[in-house]
């Protein structure tokens, strides 16, 4: 169960920040409001997660999974350019995940 809260957790903020790069620097209302609550959401899922997850590893997964993603969605939606640079830094971040679940994340 701590592991579809903090995928919802992910969701939820990598929902609020495309919204963001939308929004125009909170200049737009419907994207504004669409980043507010998707961050809300995302804020309230993780913090029922850390109730059955270790603070640190649910927070690195949260915080990784949600870098790799947005770094992703702005290659294949957002007109964003891929070098080998950030797709080393993206396979750095999944084999980081990797190795915090298989070091036991509970």
């Amino acid at each position: 169960m701590g592991y579809l809260l903090l995928a919802g957790a992910i969701a939820a903020e990598v929902a609020g920040t495309t919204a963001m790069k939308y929004s125009e620097g909170f200049s737009r209302l419907v994207p504004s409001l669409l980043t507010a609550l998707a961050y809300v959401l995302s804020f309230a899922l993780l913090a029922q997660t850390l109730k059955i997850l270790a603070v640190g590893t649910a927070y690195a997964i949260w915080a990784g999974v949600g870098t790799a993603a947005i770094a992703t969605i702005g290659v294949a939606f957002m007109g964003e350019g891929m070098t080998l640079t950030k797709a080393a830094g993206i396979a750095l971040i999944i084999i980081g995940v990797v190795v915090l679940n298989l070091g036991g994340a509970h």
